[in-house]
């Protein structure tokens, strides 16, 4: 009883966390000027630009619209985007699964890379090898993706010509741009796979382990990898979370038509519903996410379980 209201408490801070975030959008963006005129452009007569400003509702005072725009993502309606005049869930459908090919693949490769350097890192504590992988984990952490994605298409599209540097139709067209994203994840997860595991390397129940025998392949993945999994998850969720988020720089940098690339070109034309919809998106996906991160701490550690049962 008190988990299940402990969840909901959670999901409802979750809904007001998106409708700030949906307010605070839209006020944005219609301080940001009149969409219309970058639609029709300049030499357009007051005519067309009263036809477009009524036809997308532009024309009525700005608190109904933010009243009839409530009241229409509450339907599932985000309204039509201004340069393709189509439905913005529609044009998000068609370039979500780009999106998600892309961000699986990188965030699978950056968590079986980041994870086993992590568990090397922490039981070859302050050895060179050691050093090497948190060096690694640092520069992969705060490389730009930009800068890394640009010179691995100078190195193996341009220099070497192996593989494609933009589009996704083939597999071999999202190694690099998998590759630049995954490379982020792997710093992240590396480092905090190592401070987890040096915590729980030296409790006692690994040493007890060690004293009765057991191989040490077994003690880490069966005794010390679950102890540490509680601050590991914790970062996996936020950065599975950050999916979508992450995937902008890359996505227009390979030329990927993936949710990232629209987002930027939305942004770029003022397309209004089209930005508001994939950032409700995004908030969604990561609350979903954090979520989801409370409900397997709750199920994997009795402590918390109990401890929220009390509160």
């Amino acid at each position: 009883m008190m988990l299940g209201r402990h969840f909901l408490t959670k999901v409802v801070r979750g809904i007001l966390t998106v409708w700030i975030i949906v307010t605070f959008t839209f006020i944005a963006l219609n301080l940001s000027g009149d969409p219309i005129d970058a639609l029709v452009g300049d030499q357009a007569s007051p005519e067309v630009i009263a036809h477009y400003r009524e036809k997308f509702g532009l024309d009525r005072p700005l608190w109904q619209q933010y009243l009839s725009y409530l009241a229409s993502i509450a339907q599932g309606d985000f309204g039509l985007s201004l340069s393709d005049q189509q439905p913005a869930v529609e044009l998000i459908a068609t370039a979500l699964p780009h999106t998600l090919r892309l961000g699986l693949l990188a965030f699978s490769l950056g968590l079986v890379l980041g994870v086993g350097l992590g568990i090397v890192a922490a039981l070859n504590r302050n050895r060179p090898i050691d050093r090497f992988v948190m060096s690694f984990a640092v520069l992969g952490f705060s490389l730009p993706n930009f800068f890394l994605g640009i010179l691995l298409i100078l190195l193996f599209s341009l220099h070497w010509r192996l593989l494609p540097s933009s589009g996704d139709a083939t597999i071999w067209h999202l190694i690099l741009p998998a590759v630049t994203l995954g490379t982020h994840f792997a710093g992240t997860f590396a480092r905090f796979t190592r401070s987890a595991m040096l915590e729980v390397l030296n409790k006692q129940y690994v040493t007890a382990a060690r004293a009765k025998g057991v191989p040490r392949p077994r003690r880490v993945l069966w005794h010390a990898l679950p102890n540490a999994a509680i601050p590991i998850i914790t970062i996996v969720g936020l950065k599975l979370g950050d999916l979508v988020a992450g995937s902008i720089i890359v996505e227009t940098v390979f030329a990927v038509p993936g949710v990232g690339r629209l987002l930027v070109n939305a942004v770029t034309s003022r397309d209004f519903a089209l930005v508001q919809a994939i950032l409700i998106m995004v908030s969604i996906t990561m609350i979903l996410a954090n979520l989801a991160v409370d409900v397997i701490y709750t199920l994997i550690d009795p402590r918390m379980r109990a401890a929220r049962a009390e509160n």
